[in-house]
């Protein structure tokens, strides 16, 4: 099947599986003897497992790392479990950050009257400099 099909049946964009391949996360695509890529069910598969690990939020690395390990009929479980608990820890650092910078975008608009008047604790606050915000988010550096 053409890249098209291998996308369509993946549900990864021909863009990104030529992408994928250019970084060597996926193998060369076989040639058909008019040059094309041409995919089999083995590689829309593969495919399909990288598209649902990076749904999942999982790095370009940690994909590399998933589909070694999947390749891997001697790995250990252990493995891919410490991979996925360090990527739950670094999904509930950045929610977070999230919740975190609700809560001061939350607090500055409950702060701005919202009407004719040019004051605005929104537009205080970012340009204050770091030492003279109050315990609002810190941008990071």
């Amino acid at each position: 099947m053409n890249i098209g099909e291998a996308a369509a049946l993946s549900g990864v964009a021909p863009k990104n599986i030529r992408y994928y391949e250019s970084i060597g996360l996926i193998g060369p695509a076989k040639r058909a003897a008019n040059g094309y890529r041409a995919y089999d069910e083995t590689d829309v598969r593969l495919l399909g497992f990288v598209n649902r690990a990076r749904s999942l939020g999982f790095s370009v690395n940690d994909v590399g790392g998933l589909l070694s390990l999947y390749q891997d009929h001697g790995r250990a479980s252990g493995d891919v479990k410490k991979l996925a608990l360090e990527h739950i820890e670094d999904i509930d650092r950045k929610v977070a950050e999230l919740q975190s910078m609700r809560r001061t975008l939350k607090d500055l608009t409950d702060r701005c009257h919202g009407d004719d008047r040019p004051d605005c604790p929104i537009l205080d606050d970012l340009a204050a400099g770091p030492d003279d915000r109050p315990d609002t988010v810190q941008a990071a550096e």
